[in-house]
């Protein structure tokens, strides 16, 4: 039976609020200018309207108002697009705005069944008010889904948990606070830490991660926030961690993805351009999207692209 590609929507969403360097804000627009959906246009896929939520602190009383207003409008914006059956391709942003992402494919999924997600992340962004010395709002998504914080982010759309505790798995993480492994290993999240990913390699680790998240889900996704790769291959984000997942790891795994009916999302987050000199993280993000996405190749195509010209 041949696979009939699902079409791409492209979710900009441009908040910088929750991060301590705000450049991030303009990341979307920034990837979208360098030609990322032709790129995912020239691997097959379709790319519908793009959608765009932006952050407006002008209308909020304080930072983290700031994000709950529009985590509140991002979740209601992605919900419609997820119940047509589309792909999303979320572009942050800091890592807060996955709040509003997964809170929408949430709710889009719940007369059907649990969302899973895999988190790709130097951090665990599990923080809450509480426990948060800087209090950061991108240091604390995962916790908001989880249903653990500000009421503000945890009660979009009237209930919280949005991921329970065995659909979640976090790779990659090697900056973090004692109050957030807590939390995490409270409530029996599979965290796979980066000595362990170095070890084992990030194509195992991702495979392990996607059958436990998907284990009894209606749909999953992946949340890959740039710090994650290496600072070799990708430099251009706020908060860099030294020795991360090798770039091209990390397509590898993406690219298992291709073709999944129940993968329902995709976002990208903390690209920061105005760090990125000479556009290498732009082309590392473009790369991820397109091996995530990208429509897979058929017998025939593929026998067709090694054919001598």
């Amino acid at each position: 039976m041949l696979h009939t590609p699902r079409p791409v929507e492209i979710v900009s969403a441009a908040i910088g609020e929750g991060a301590r360097d705000g450049g991030c804000k303009y990341g979307a627009s920034a990837l979208l200018a360098a030609g990322l959906a032709q790129a995912l246009s020239d691997s097959g896929c379709e790319v519908g309207a793009r959608t765009m939520v932006t952050s407006d602190p002008l209308q909020a009383t304080d930072r983290m108002d700031t994000v709950a207003r529009f985590n509140q409008a991002l979740a209601e914006a992605v919900a419609p697009l997820a119940l047509t059956g589309a792909q999303l391709l979320v572009l942050g942003g800091d890592h807060s705005c996955a709040v509003g992402s997964w809170s929408g494919m949430a709710q889009a999924l719940r007369p059907h069944g649990r969302l899973g997600l895999i988190w790709v992340d130097a951090h665990l962004d599990a923080h809450t008010p509480e426990s948060s010395e800087s209090n950061a709002p991108h240091g604390m998504p995962l916790a908001a889904l989880l249903g653990h914080g500000s009421a503000a982010l945890t009660q979009l759309f009237g209930w919280s948990g949005k991921i329970r505790p065995e659909n979640l798995a976090i790779i990659g993480a090697r900056s973090y606070e004692s109050a957030e492994r807590q939390l995490l290993e409270s409530l029996g999240v599979q965290v796979i830490y980066m000595e362990e990913v170095a070890r084992r390699g990030f194509e195992d680790c991702f495979a392990q991660a996607r059958a436990a998240v998907t284990a009894g889900c209606a749909g999953w996704g992946v949340s890959l926030d740039i710090d994650g790769l290496d600072p070799g291959d990708a430099p251009a984000t706020g908060t860099p961690v030294a020795h991360g997942i090798a770039l091209a790891e990390a397509m590898a795994a993406l690219r298992s993805c291709r073709g999944d009916p129940r993968l329902v999302g995709l976002e990208i987050v903390e690209y920061n351009p105005l760090h990125d000199f000479g556009g290498q993280t732009a082309r590392a993000v473009i790369a991820l999207a397109v091996a995530g996405l990208g429509v897979p190749a058929t017998p025939a195509s593929a026998a067709l692209a090694a054919r001598p010209a």
